[in-house]
């Protein structure tokens, strides 16, 4: 397949469908038959305490952990368990925990590797910096001078320029200041008005409702909750987040 091709949804179906998602490692098992979808332009959040599969969620849909095909459809097409380089290709990119920059080179090539995949799009170095201007003053400085939240603003903007239909972020707001989420967090609109859903997980509950169209809490390898969160009571979340 041409990784400039896209797959059109079909009208109504969902652009990310996973059904009965189960995931171990080694003889343990972290995720038991996950059920979720994404309607293309949505912003999905996925919530829940450590330990409850969040990232393991996420690494099994980038292909980082083996997966059933069918398991896992992106835009109609079955890709559980395919090559990550493969799934790239298709349209999705992944943000990770804890930014993992590139330590021997600057900013801007940080973002360059995001692009390797050659994918048509919106995204390129001039939007990137246009998103977050503080990266274009630093392009050349090593992306480990950065303070956290600029290296976080690079890991955004090395996935974007994949030219993703989907991005997957995994704790955007790990270590840093809430003013600094804030800040991440503010660029989501502008991100999805250029074409590109979002899933996101985060610890944040508060941040996380605010980001999304619909939530999903993960508990112990399994959903607990889902829905929009304007229909979701406080209660409702602390008992599917904590079990109690």
């Amino acid at each position: 397949m041409n990784p400039c091709t896209e797959t059109p949804t079909r009208a109504g179906a969902p652009l990310l469908e996973v059904r009965a998602l189960s995931a171990h490692y080694g003889d343990f098992q972290a995720l038991y038959g996950i059920d979720l979808t994404l309607s293309e332009g949505e912003a999905v959040a996925i919530i829940g305490a450590n330990g409850g599969g969040k990232t393991t969620f996420l690494r099994s849909l980038c292909g980082l952990l083996a997966a059933p095909a069918d398991a896992v459809r992106f835009a109609g097409e079955a890709i559980g368990g395919m090559a990550p380089h493969r799934i790239v290709e298709r349209g999705i990119a992944m943000v990770p925990e804890g930014r993992k920059l590139f330590p021997s080179l600057s900013v801007e090539e940080n973002l360059l590797v995001g692009g390797h995949a050659r994918r048509r799009g919106p995204w390129t170095l001039a939007q990137i910096y246009a998103l977050f201007p503080i990266l274009g003053e630093r392009r050349h400085s090593p992306g480990t001078e950065l303070s956290g939240g600029q290296q976080q603003m690079v890991a955004i903007g090395r996935g974007l320029m994949a030219n993703p239909r989907l991005l997957l972020c995994d704790e955007l707001s790990l270590g840093l200041a809430p003013i600094v989420v804030r800040e991440i967090y503010q660029m989501l609109p502008q991100v999805r008005a250029r074409g590109t859903s979002v899933l996101v997980v985060e610890q944040d509950i508060r941040q996380a409702l605010r980001a999304a169209d619909r939530v999903y809490c993960f508990q112990e390898g399994r959903v607990s909750l889902q829905g929009a969160p304007e229909d979701l009571t406080r209660e409702q979340i602390a008992q599917a987040y904590f079990g109690v």
